[in-house]
């Protein structure tokens, strides 16, 4: 990220070079990373818990974000940025490790369901329904649909659910390929981010940019804090591992989603470039939280 953000002074890079860059994430990593990983997700009843962990959290963020636009008056553009990098969590590029870390390789297997068929299937569906719909001009529901069936993470998804009732996977050579294409996601993406990324204190988007974390980082972990542990009694590593990666920074995929889209792209960088590192504190307060109650 910081990388991008010193390619803003490099006169031989172009102003929306990140525009590039985005692409390149979706049409390429994106479709990649799904190919390797869904076709080997093994479905049982342990899914339910980390898979309601995307689903609830982007409805949540639609009914909290909405409400507030109502509220306040705020254009559809910053409430559509808003729902898409507050309801979509980085369950993969910063959960993956931190879950790896914390609760080892079976706290990893559970991350990978929140991320593959929860996080990333709520992105490539709802999450361009509402980038289409809260971006430029009135778009009808064939447009949107047409949108979500040619989105190129989606028809990777697709594909992916396919071999996977199937039972197919890809060669081991080809599945060497798929993940080294999906491992530049996380590079790729942060450097577009950091091309965007401008930290102006006079700028009038703090305010928004507190409320959006605020609620990703705060209010949707309490949130699982409660349905799960609390009102549904959830016991072992499946439920913590769903409340943590609930607590995740904003997914940066929502945040390239968002600018390519045009809603708000300063915004949505900074629910990245702020939220990612601020993250690391308020993970350390729900993972003392969990093992402490």
């Amino acid at each position: 990220m910081l990388a991008g953000v010193g390619l803003q002074r490099v006169k031989a890079f172009p102003p929306n070079a990140y525009v590039a860059l985005n692409q390149f994430v979706i049409y390429i990593s994106l479709p990649g990373l799904a190919l390797y990983y869904i076709p080997k997700i093994a479905v049982s009843i342990k899914l339910l818990y980390p898979l309601g962990v995307a689903w609830l959290s982007f409805a949540l963020a639609l009914v909290f974000f909405i409400t507030l636009s109502k509220i306040f008056g705020w254009s559809r553009k910053l409430t559509g940025c808003l729902i898409l990098t507050g309801g979509l969590g980085n369950t993969a590029f910063v959960g993956f490790p931190v879950i790896e870390a914390l609760y080892g390789k079976e706290g990893l297997e559970t991350a990978i369901i929140v991320d593959q068929p929860g996080t990333f299937v709520v992105m490539a569906t709802l999450g361009i329904i509402v980038a289409t719909a809260y971006s430029r001009g009135v778009t009808s529901t064939a447009s949107i649909a047409k949108k979500i069936i040619l989105f190129p993470p989606f028809v990777a998804f697709f594909a992916g659910a396919c071999m996977n009732v199937f039972n197919f996977d890809f060669i081991e050579a080809v599945q060497s390929v798929l993940l080294r294409l999906g491992s530049t996601v996380t590079p790729v993406a942060l450097v577009a981010v950091g091309m965007q990324l401008k930290i102006d204190v006079k700028s009038k988007h703090w305010n928004f940019l507190a409320i959006g974390l605020f609620f990703k980082l705060m209010i949707m972990p309490a949130f699982f804090f409660i349905l799960y542990k609390l009102v549904l009694k959830g016991q072992g590593i499946e439920t913590e591992v769903s409340v943590m990666e609930a607590a995740m920074a904003p997914m940066i995929t929502a945040s390239i989603l968002a600018s390519s889209h045009g809603l708000k792209p300063r915004l949505s960088g900074m629910m990245i470039g702020v939220g990612i590192p601020l993250s690391f504190l308020t993970l350390a307060f729900w993972y003392w939280l969990l093992h402490n109650y």
